[in-house]
């Protein structure tokens, strides 16, 4: 699993002119699923997720987590993080996962995000055209790819 994770001030999705989902201050989350995805990478990204220190405290250093400052999460699929752009000028996504893999784990995601921080998670529409407006605050923006955890 591949993750873009940026600390945001407001961000939300909308699907055919329609806000399906938005959050205030809290974490944006792109994620990208690939074929050799398991479980185990699941629980690991979201509990890093989960404690990633980087939201201010008093001292306006990055040593919060979203659950410290009761942030809101949004997780969008992107299957376009596995792109690979080697030979010529169009991207491949042959690592993707294809839908009847990478849905089961995306919404496995959601949920295990959801056991961590305990609270509900916004998200997009697996599959859908989505337009995702943000306000990066800082701006923050960590990649974490789970198959790299040394």
């Amino acid at each position: 699993m591949r993750a873009v994770i940026q600390r945001v001030k407001e961000a939300s999705v909308t699907i055919d002119g329609k806000v399906k989902s938005s959050i205030g201050n809290g974490l944006m989350i792109l994620l990208g699923i690939e074929e050799a995805d398991t479980k185990e990478d699941i629980q690991w990204l979201a509990g890093k997720i989960s404690r990633l220190r980087v939201f201010e405290d008093e001292n306006e250093v990055m040593n919060l987590s979203v659950q410290d400052v009761e942030g809101g999460v949004m997780v969008v699929s992107q299957f376009t993080l596995h792109a690979s752009t080697k030979k010529g000028n169009r991207p491949s996504y042959i690592k993707a996962a294809r839908p009847e893999t990478a849905i089961p784990l995306y919404e496995s995601f959601v949920k295990e995000l959801e056991t961590v921080i305990g609270k509900q998670v916004a998200t997009g529409e697996f599959g859908a055209m989505m337009d995702i407006a943000l306000v990066n605050s800082g701006p923050v923006t960590i990649i974490i790819d789970t198959k790299n955890k040394e």
